[in-house]
């Protein structure tokens, strides 16, 4: 966290509707989306194209084999480069990867969100400040419930049936015990105003020490 360098890296990590998205939206505004790099692990669930709808629900999407990390991985450190990426999209609804791609220009904070962030090693050293995000875990599930219904197409049923599967489990086994990583745990997300006034601050000076360094 005493790193001054730019780009900046910060990973906001916690469970699955723990509230790590409104904490990244939050600081997106305050900061300035002008000056970030976001990228959602989420984004690089891998393609799977090559099986079948039927195939794709039985996939568990809560363990860190879903996801390609390496990409993640190279993709930082390329806009710590200074180079454009092309990050990929996902569609939830269809459990692969979009057929578009969205260009991600290098900015002075690479901010990187996701429930498995702080479980793989390789990537939690890149980063130079660690969030975890903390909730109860019935107020995550009724968020997940809530966005998954919404946002996502999912009935009431796959979303309960995949919630004891996989994300339960998959939460007690990777994601909770990454919490001991972490340089900063919030409780609440993005609604805990004190503890996301006190990290906006703290980022914000961090780029100012950066800057001063630069000029």
């Amino acid at each position: 966290m005493d790193k001054t360098a730019l780009p900046l890296v910060i990973g906001i990590a916690g469970g699955s509707g723990s509230g790590k998205t409104t904490l990244a939206q939050s600081i997106l505004d305050a900061i300035g989306r002008d000056r970030i790099a976001f990228l959602p692990h989420d984004a690089y669930y891998r393609d799977q194209t090559q099986l079948s709808f039927e195939e794709r629900l039985k996939v568990n999407y809560d363990h860190p084999d879903a996801l390609e990390t390496d990409l993640l991985i190279r993709h930082i450190l390329a806009l710590k480069a200074g180079k454009v990426i092309e990050r990929p999209v996902y569609d939830f609804k269809l459990y692969t990867r979009a057929s578009e791609i969205m260009l991600i220009e290098p900015r002075q904070i690479i901010m990187v969100e996701g429930i498995l962030l702080f479980y793989e090693p390789q990537l939690r050293k890149l980063f130079d400040m660690k969030v975890y995000v903390d909730a109860d875990p019935d107020i995550c599930f009724i968020r997940r419930l809530t966005r998954d219904i919404e946002e996502r197409g999912r009935s009431v049923e796959s979303v309960v049936q995949q919630y004891l599967s996989t994300v339960r489990p998959s939460y007690i086994e990777f994601v909770e015990p990454s919490k001991r990583f972490a340089d900063i745990i919030i409780p609440e997300g993005g609604k805990n105003t004190v503890a996301l006034n006190m990290v906006i601050a703290r980022l914000q000076g961090l780029l100012d020490d950066a800057n001063k360094l630069t000029s």
